[in-house]
């Protein structure tokens, strides 16, 4: 697995192997960062349940001013940081680009935080039907989100798709049971 493109393009990921893991491919990373043109540059970025880093390093490739990774397994942690030193390298990025937690992504996101300009959102997908709800209820009330702010899910075609507060504006992917699509939300604020 590697970045797919910008200034650290070709860098390799180390992907721990654990059932717990399921690293966003190439080809899907290529089509979504597509989508997102421009708009990532000098954006502030947060990866949720990280992995291997896959999406934030994407992010910080293409132009992203910061990313922060939430991720509580001890060795998937260990090789995101390594990953984040490569890319770090190749893309010649200050180490204060990126900025990690440890934490369970709830527990993380049950604290007030700062508000981002992209949420990347990629669950185990087993568990995402039971805690769904409680993210997108967090990240909305705790202020991790402004009006401009994008929310990006990667799931199952048929995982749960409306949450209260939330506008769906886009989904990419293929519509088969099972196979990957990113839902792309942003918080809809009462005025």
């Amino acid at each position: 697995m590697r970045i797919s493109g910008g200034k650290a393009r070709g860098i390799p990921l180390r992907v721990t192997k654990s059932s717990l893991l399921r690293p966003a491919t190439e080809a899907n990373r290529e089509r979504l960062f597509s989508s997102l043109h421009h708009k990532i540059q000098e954006s502030k970025v947060l990866d949720l349940f990280a992995g291997s880093g896959s999406y934030g390093l994407e992010a910080l490739s293409r132009g992203a001013k910061s990313v922060h990774f939430v991720e509580n397994n001890r060795k998937i942690y260990k090789d995101l940081k390594y990953n984040f030193e490569q890319v770090q390298k190749s893309a010649n990025l200050s180490t204060s680009a990126a900025s990690f937690s440890s934490w369970d992504a709830i527990d993380f996101l049950k604290k007030k935080q700062d508000s981002y300009d992209f949420i990347f959102l990629d669950p185990p997908y087993p568990d995402f039907p039971k805690i769904g709800e409680k993210i997108f209820d967090f990240i909305y009330t705790n202020g991790l989100v402004h009006e401009n702010s994008w929310l990006i899910h990667e799931g199952p075609i048929e995982a749960k798709s409306d949450f209260k507060q939330w506008e769906k504006i886009k989904v990419l992917g293929k519509e088969k049971k099972g196979s990957p699509s990113f839902r792309i939300f942003s918080p809809h604020f009462s005025t």
